[in-house]
């Protein structure tokens, strides 16, 4: 099975990749914003569950498919950034119902629980270049000779999704607690809402552009 060393030096490379702010941590604060804190820890589960899926895929070789072709890579790479435009422009178009919340005195809703997980999971899922990565670095610290090769797969891989829980949930909880200050004023909150709609948008279009050499 995966040795200690080869299991700490993974975790390692997935902490120093997490610990850079990237599409992740972007969503998450702009989820923070729109939503709240409670939506925003929930978004973090669900992406992480999605990233989860990518390691199963990566275990199984869909990864390898991925990291070959350029046809698939462009695929997964625009259905994820479309459905983050898709939320950015829902986060838009909603924005005065935060400042409605406010005169309400209700905080501003996310939606049911499992729409928001589910919101993380397709972004989680979706994201190339995370599947991209795992497909590069997991091979190399898997020990042919130990056999069961996917389940070592799945094992290493386990250290994404958890070390990315606990770091976005802090820019979650982070980005929550500046929400609250705005909150303090209705136009504060409507700003807020378009400012993490605007924030998704262009993190669906940084994605859709960015290209890859072949």
């Amino acid at each position: 099975m995966v040795s200690p060393s080869h299991f700490a030096t993974f975790a390692a490379l997935v902490f120093v990749m997490v610990i850079v702010p990237g599409p992740s941590v972007l969503f998450t604060i702009s989820r923070a914003l729109t939503v709240g804190r409670r939506g925003a820890l929930l978004t973090v589960v669900g992406n992480a569950f999605g990233v989860y899926t990518q390691v199963v895929a990566v275990a199984f070789g869909l990864g390898a498919i991925v990291a070959g072709s350029a046809a698939v890579f462009t695929v997964i790479k625009f259905a994820g950034a479309g459905y983050l435009v898709y939320l950015g422009v829902q986060a838009l178009r909603h924005r005065r119902k935060l400042s409605d919340a406010f005169h309400a005195a209700v905080p501003a809703s996310p939606g049911p629980a499992w729409k928001v997980v589910r919101d993380g999971y397709v972004v989680g899922f979706a994201n190339p270049k995370s599947i991209v990565f795992l497909a590069a670095f997991l091979p190399p610290f898997v020990e042919a000779g130990a056999g069961a090769v996917p389940v070592q797969i799945m094992l290493l891989g386990i250290c994404l999704p958890v070390i990315a829980l606990i770091c976005d949930s802090v820019w979650a909880l982070v980005a929550g607690a500046a929400r609250s200050w705005f909150a303090r004023s209705p136009r504060r909150l409507e700003l807020v809402g378009g400012t993490g709609g605007l924030v998704m948008i262009g993190l669906g279009a940084g994605i859709a552009l960015n290209g890859r050499a072949d």
